[in-house]
Order: C-alpha cells, then structure tokens, then sequence
C-alpha cells in the first residue's frame, strides 16, 4: 500500500496484489488510519489489485462509509478488468464511485 498526499487533504491510496482476507489484514490498520480518520478525499487505485474478496469490498464500504460521516469521499480508479467485474456485480459502484482511470478520478472524483 501507498499513500501520496495530494493537493488540500486529499490523499491516493495504491493498492497491490490481493485484497482477500491475508491481504485486507496486512493493510487494515495503516489503511484506515489513512482513510477513515480525518474528512478528505480519498482516491483509492485498484490498478495493482489482481484479485479481491468480500472482506476487500467491506474494507472499501466501511472506509467510504467513515468519509461520508466525516463530510469526507472515496472514490474508486482503474480497476483491472476483473476486479471491475467484482465490484460492478456486488453493486460497489452504486455507492462508491468507479472510474475507469486515476486521472479521472482524480478529475472528476468531487461530483456527487
């Protein structure tokens, strides 16, 4: 995991490798340190995460649910084509928003 302050507080967070339960655990403090405890935000790129798991999707939900509280946003960017399918069939990008690139979740990543 990465994480790149950006302009104002908004962070990018990068992710690798697998998000199933070995991998949420490995990241679970410093990612939410990171992404639930103050209001900002939150770019999280998906482009080095080959495979995620449902304890991957809560990850998600429960940091984005902690920005919403906070006033704060988590966006989601460049998923590879099978994460994609994941989050598209759980229904992540009805709440989280999904963009297809960093840059335009980085662009466009403040519209509601």
């Amino acid at each position: 995991m990465t994480i790149q302050p950006l302009e104002g507080e908004s962070i990018l967070v990068g992710l690798e490798g697998r998000f199933d339960i070995e991998g949420a655990q490995s990241i679970e403090d410093q990612f939410t340190f990171a992404v639930a405890t103050k209001a900002r935000r939150v770019v999280v790129d998906l482009t080095g995460v080959d495979f995620i798991a449902s304890i991957g999707i809560r990850t998600l939900f429960t940091a984005a649910r902690a920005q919403s509280q906070r006033g704060g946003r988590v966006v989601l960017a460049a998923p590879t084509e099978m994460v994609r399918k994941v989050l598209v069939t759980a229904g992540v990008d009805q709440v989280i928003p999904l963009f297809d690139t960093v840059a335009d979740a980085l662009a466009r990543g403040n519209a509601n």
